[in-house]
């Protein structure tokens, strides 16, 4: 509704109410524009709205791909959205992701935890919930501004100057976007993992990432270790999250489904199968061991299945985990991909050992011979070694090429040696086009980086704490931080301001008039950033 309309109408309103004569129909207005979502089922739908249309966006054309940064704190997401709309003046198709390795690492009681799922499971929805509070405040601290400089002009009797403010308060771009949050691999059975769903749509989530690795044995995707399940109890999982989705309204949720099984040679269990075939049997077939020959071959405890019309005794390790065959990683992540996808799935998640568009290329195409339309998030991972990966495949596609390659060592291109080179050139080019070409050309709608904040914090304080404790001093901050700030046109170098206190004292004033006690006045020292 029009910010005019929503005055008339809370005009209307407040005047058959003849004891709230001190409420002004602008300020009751001015409060709810700067509220539009108020809870977090209003978010989770509107969102996957966003994103479904997106998705519908990319089938038609590869170059509308989708992009997020993870973040592990309110503040961190507000600012990138902040950043994102003053830059690029919308924040379409730019979300954001809930990464659980950055909640083990940054937001659990137990302190830092590697990703394993032994975090609290009541962090992640609590985190969502947080996003969001943070990014509906960005809606208000902008919307603030807007009504601050409409009064502005309204008292200097500029009508033009009101209209066009008007225009910008009717048009205003919520900085609320699509969060895609990981739920690991559901903290339990299917029951909890119904359970925490519901807790994260209820916060606010549209979309939530799912794994195929077994709960209790959880491991980082870019560890060793991993352990898959076989397909029935995944599909459950998917099946709980859907139902949880259709439960609470929210019809166009979006569940990813991520598969490990590229790097998880280990299962926990043989899967049930019924007949020769069928997903179980399927599962079943790539688990690695010897035939049985005969009864004698068969020890105590040792388990046989039927594979391939023989009798197998499958390998099993001391932990009483089965191992599946050598080089049938790729296989299984396409069974995978599939089986999810048929089954309720929307989009995929393939974790792999490094960025290669041809690795996941021959993946997907083999992925879309089947479902055509198969569309990919994947995780553009500061597991890799990007630098070291890119210089890598250029220095094999030029010895391919015949190209001389004899003042490179392979093993050294990490080396700042050759950073000037035109092999490190030729790799940077690939790196700054990887996404739009891996879009295009295997099926990635949605690029993402898991722990982008993890290391630019890290970084940044790095450099402060080197000059401001060492020869620099203040100057460290100063030059390195609060004039940088000003010169870029960083909100939060009115710290003051980005935290909330004019809103405050704007609601000050609705609420006691004349009376009201304000921060901002001639003494507030965040006047010294005013016209800069």
């Amino acid at each position: 509704m029009p910010y005019a309309n929503e005055i008339d109408t809370l005009a209307t309103l407040i005047k058959q109410n003849p004891t709230w004569g001190a409420i002004k129909p602008e300020h009751a207005a001015r409060m709810r524009v700067q509220n539009q979502f108020k809870t977090g089922l209003d978010i989770a739908k509107y969102t996957a709205k966003i994103m479904r249309e997106d998705m519908a966006a990319y089938d038609a054309d590869p170059a509308q791909y989708t992009q997020s940064l993870g973040c592990w704190h309110g503040f961190i997401g507000q600012q990138k959205l902040i950043s994102i709309k003053k830059h690029f003046g919308s924040t379409k198709r730019r979300y954001l992701y809930l990464s659980g390795w950055m909640v083990a690492a940054l937001r659990s009681e137990f302190g830092p935890l590697p990703d394993q799922s032994m975090h609290e499971k009541t962090s992640v929805p609590a985190l969502i919930e947080e996003l969001y509070t943070f990014l509906r405040q960005a809606d208000s601290w902008e919307l603030n501004h807007l009504f601050r400089a409409l009064e502005d002009a309204q008292t200097a009797g500029d009508t033009a100057k009101v209209k066009e403010i008007e225009a910008q308060i009717d048009s205003h771009e919520t900085h609320i976007v699509p969060i895609v949050a990981d739920i690991d691999a559901g903290f339990g059975n299917a029951e909890a993992t119904y359970l925490l769903a519901k807790k994260m749509i209820e916060a606010g989530a549209c979309c939530i990432q799912l794994e195929n690795q077994v709960s209790d044995e959880k491991q980082c995707g870019h560890q060793d270790g991993k352990v898959t399940v076989p397909h029935a109890d995944f599909l459950a999982k998917i099946n709980a999250v859907r139902l949880a989705f259709l439960e609470l309204g929210v019809d166009d949720g979006v569940i990813v489904a991520r598969t490990d099984s590229l790097g998880a040679g280990l299962t926990k269990q043989i899967a049930v199968t019924n007949e020769p075939g069928d997903l179980g049997d399927q599962y079943n077939s790539f688990i690695d061991g010897d035939v049985i020959e005969s009864a004698d071959d068969i020890a105590n405890g040792d388990v046989v299945i039927k594979q391939n019309g023989k009798l197998v005794r499958p390998k099993r390790l001391a932990s009483g985990l089965f191992q599946f065959k050598d080089g049938s990683g790729e296989d299984r992540v396409v069974m995978d991909c599939i089986a999810s996808l048929q089954n309720g799935a929307d989009l995929l998640w393939i974790e792999t050992e490094k960025p290669h568009i041809g690795q996941i290329k021959g993946m997907v195409d083999r992925i879309r011979a089947v479902v055509p339309d198969a569309k990919l998030v994947y995780n553009n991972s500061p597991s890799f070694n990007w630098t070291l990966n890119f210089r890598q495949q250029v220095f094999d596609a030029m010895a391919a090429e015949g190209k001389d390659v004899s003042g490179y060592d392979r093993d050294r291109l990490m080396s700042a040696d050759y950073d000037s080179t035109e092999l490190a050139q030729l790799a940077d080019e690939k790196v700054r086009t990887f996404q739009a070409d891996a879009a295009r050309e295997a099926g990635i709608f949605h690029h993402l980086i898991t722990l982008p904040t993890y290391h630019t914090a890290a970084l940044s304080t790095d450099n402060l704490a080197k000059g401001y404790f060492g020869d620099e001093g203040m100057l460290a901050y100063v030059a390195g931080v609060q004039r940088q700030e000003i010169r870029q046109g960083i909100a939060t170098v009115k710290h003051q301001d980005m935290a909330g206190s004019n809103i405050g004292d704007d609601h000050k004033e609705f609420f006691a008039g004349d009376a009201a006690l304000k921060a901002g006045g001639k003494d507030n020292t965040m006047g010294q950033f005013e016209n800069i």
